[in-house]
């Protein structure tokens, strides 16, 4: 991995990614969409390895969005059946990496229980890791997020505030994102932690997720240091 030009003293501390293209990947070969699918397993363990190359201390992946239920019922099933197992094969090697698994996202009645089992065996084998924290968003949307938080803070009796609200998110220990990547050229948001993105720099990149590599962390990180990042106020 190229780390030239990086200055590892101001690597930024949460990078969050979406991780797109994996169906036109597949497409465009000829092969199922969910071929796709199970082509993006590499690219994302690829992509820790160059996030604990870097410095990164938190990877935040969207696998599954609230949205994702449209899709159809045999994609939708894959991803489940997928998901489950790719935890199964990959949890040990990322435990041995010192990167801690965590989930975000509803555990509504959609979510199969064998899955939210392999979750937090997932998350209960790798909790005292320290060296990465990689969450999953999981059956996630911002907005769902958002208004279970205000739900939250007004079922326990207290102001409705920025601080109240943070506390009752789905990981109020997640810090805010400072580096938001998409791939497959796609420029949206997609309802994609928008509350902790409300001062990302965004970086959007060609390349369909299947084909994605640490040397792509690396380069969204040196395109992160180039932003001037102000919060509002103005930098002397």
């Amino acid at each position: 991995m190229d780390l030239s030009g990086i200055d590892l003293s101001a690597v930024p501390k949460h990078m969050a990614c979406v991780m797109d293209g994996n169906g036109r990947w597949a497409t465009q070969r000829g092969l199922k969409r969910t071929d796709g699918h199970s082509a993006g397993e590499e690219a994302l363990l690829d992509a820790v390895h160059g996030a604990l190359g870097v410095g990164v201390k938190w990877l935040t992946v969207y696998a599954f969005s609230t949205e994702n239920w449209r899709r159809p019922t045999d994609e939708v099933r894959f991803l489940m059946k997928f998901n489950e197992s790719l935890l199964v094969r990959r949890r040990d090697e990322l435990n041995d990496l010192g990167v801690r698994i965590r989930f975000i996202g509803r555990r509504d009645w959609r979510v199969p229980r064998r899955l939210i089992r392999r979750m937090d065996e997932s998350t209960e084998l790798t909790k005292n890791n320290t060296k990465l924290t990689l969450t999953i968003a999981f059956n996630y949307g911002s907005r769902a997020e958002i208004v279970d938080a205000a739900n939250a803070v007004v079922d326990a009796g207290g102001p409705l505030t920025e601080k109240s609200l943070a506390a009752q998110l789905y990981d109020p220990e997640m810090p805010e994102v400072d580096l938001w990547v998409r791939t497959s050229g796609e420029h949206r948001i997609s309802n994609y932690l928008l509350w902790q993105s409300a001062y990302a720099e965004l970086v959007f990149i060609e390349t369909w997720w299947p084909d994605f590599r640490r040397e792509h962390i690396a380069d969204a990180v040196r395109e992160y240091q180039l932003r001037e990042r102000r919060f509002g106020g103005l930098n002397s």
